[in-house]
């Protein structure tokens, strides 16, 4: 064969090839949709499952387990609810989830600020949200402050935050002032339980 030769046949065969599997395409076509679609939904939920995987979650701890703060605090958690103290207020301080001031089955969150060397410490409860608690934010009147999550084991259906921030200048409420909204959201990125201030 010549070089010419050869060349149209290889051009033929590649023209056969590449027209096949659109042919086969044409004659299947509803069925080859249908698992495509079901590929990209099962590609979806691998990566939605996968970013859970590496959402960042709540610290398990254990009654009575005491976590300190940056700036000197300490919290620790048990079946009744959140204990602090502070350097400036070592006397513990309690937040009860077991009292009947709060209702587990709502999504909620509050807060306690105390001014701890020159920063507020800020913390309170979260509960009653759906889905898994992830990560919280405090937004101030200056800046948004990303803080801490601690649980008890076994989803109680409710946890503790924490955050330090800076102290302004001018802010003379005690911190409840300067804080305007706290968020705590899931691994999948919704809204847990917001609090707003201001």
């Amino acid at each position: 064969m010549t070089r010419i030769q050869k060349y149209v046949a290889a051009t033929a065969v590649a023209v056969a090839l590449v027209g096949a599997p659109a042919v086969s395409y044409a004659a299947s076509q509803g069925k080859a949709a249908s698992g495509t679609h079901q590929r990209v939904t099962e590609a979806k939920a691998a990566v939605v499952e996968a970013a859970a995987k590496k959402a960042p979650a709540a610290r398990i701890v254990a009654p009575g387990e005491h976590v300190k703060v940056p700036g000197g605090a300490e919290i620790w958690l048990t079946k009744e609810g959140k204990y602090w103290t502070t350097p400036e207020n070592p006397e513990p301080q309690f937040r009860s989830v077991v009292d009947g001031n709060i209702d587990l089955t709502q999504p909620g969150v509050s807060m306690q600020s105390e001014g701890v060397a020159g920063h507020y410490f800020l913390s309170g409860l979260y509960y009653g949200g759906k889905g898994t608690a992830s990560r919280v934010t405090v937004e101030t009147k200056s800046a948004a402050v990303r803080g801490k999550l601690l649980e008890l084991a076994g989803r109680p259906g409710w946890g503790v935050w924490y955050a330090t921030a800076e102290v302004p200048a001018s802010d003379d409420k005690g911190g409840l002032g300067y804080v305007e909204k706290v968020t705590v959201r899931t691994t999948q990125g919704k809204v847990y339980a917001q609090l707003k201030l201001n």
